[in-house]
């Protein structure tokens, strides 16, 4: 597939780096934009050599969400069926990211606006330009938080805070979003690129299955009691314990050097 709403690539070193690219639209999502996310994504899966995935914008954003020109009233005064394109778009697109065995991290270099601020949130790891904000603006339109929203924001910062920015649709400034532990980092805009750059090349050369472990632990913890969680870690730990990266981790502090982990 010939892309025209994203960019994708693979770095040497395994770093793939998705770019919503509609920049004079503020990247906001068509179905097109869907399609060619998903096939990225299979790309990506296809390889088995990508450790970390970036998901960044083009231009001034990162995403403003559904472009509602995408989506027109239908013909006649009968109102499009929301819950179709949310159930064949974005929530695959929220448990894709959610489930990938690579950690995903989001740049956001501008607004992240309605379902972009949720997908932007469903990133294992999310760095922001100070510069950068982010609206639930489902309210100004009638709707509720989707692409995981009302699922993800409580969870994040509590249900106070939830409810009012989802009810408000307030932008939420980046550096406001780190305090509330919303995301992980704001940085200054001149150092975004380069902050950015380094986080994701750190990630790569991290030793992927024990990030994914991680990473699904983490996310299911809250459906499982504490006793459940411990034996769920003994028996991970079983398994990575025997990976050539644990042998390769342990090899490289006893020598004192850099380890090369190969995700295996």
């Amino acid at each position: 597939m010939n892309y025209e709403t994203i960019l994708f690539e693979v770095s040497a070193e395994g770093a793939a780096t998705l770019t919503l690219n509609r920049p004079d639209r503020l990247n906001s999502f068509t179905v097109q934009m869907h399609e060619e996310v998903r096939d990225a994504l299979d790309r990506l899966e296809a390889r088995g050599d990508v450790r970390v995935l970036l998901l960044t914008g083009a231009g001034r954003g990162f995403c403003a969400g559904q472009d509602l020109s995408d989506r027109a009233v239908l013909p006649g005064g009968a109102a499009v069926d929301l819950g179709d394109s949310v159930e064949r778009f974005y929530n695959p697109l929220i448990r894709r990211l959610v489930g990938l065995p690579i950690p995903v991290v989001c740049a956001v270099n501008g607004v992240a606006a309605g379902a972009g601020a949720n997908i932007a949130l469903a990133a294992d790891i999310v760095i922001a330009a100070r510069s950068a904000k982010f609206i639930q603006s489902f309210a100004n339109i009638g709707l509720i938080p989707d692409s995981g929203g009302t699922w993800i924001l409580p969870r994040l910062i509590g249900q106070a805070r939830a409810l009012a920015i989802a009810m408000t649709g307030q932008p939420v400034p980046a550096e406001q979003a780190e305090a509330w532990g919303m995301i992980w980092r704001a940085v200054p805009d001149e150092d975004f690129i380069r902050e950015t750059a380094t986080l994701v090349s750190s990630l790569a050369k991290s030793p992927t299955l024990g990030l994914a472990a991680t990473k699904a632990m983490i996310r299911e913890s809250g459906a499982h009691t504490l006793d459940q969680e411990l034996d769920l870690q003994r028996d991970t730990m079983t398994r990575l314990g025997r990976t050539a990266d644990y042998g390769e981790g342990v090899a490289a502090f006893l020598n004192k050097r850099q380890p090369a982990f190969q995700g295996r």
